[in-house]
């Protein structure tokens, strides 16, 4: 993924591969008895737009703090 350009899907920023910043990547595979059956969805959120959409959810994200990052 070094080479691929990833803008924020939200807010269209371009998201740095060079790990100074971190983002999230979405993807879902699709099945049967979806309205979308065997397509492929895959997004990118900036850590901005990411904390702006969960702030929206009405049951709030399970965080844990990890000990150390492999």
């Amino acid at each position: 993924m070094k080479d691929k350009q990833v803008y924020c899907n939200q807010c269209r920023k371009e998201i740095s591969l060079s790990g100074q910043e971190d983002f999230f990547h979405g993807s879902k595979a699709w099945g049967y008895f979806s309205k979308k059956d065997l397509m492929q969805d895959e997004f990118y959120l900036c850590e901005d737009c990411y904390d702006h959409m969960i702030s929206q959810f009405q049951i709030p994200v399970c965080r844990t703090e990890r000990k150390e990052v492999l």
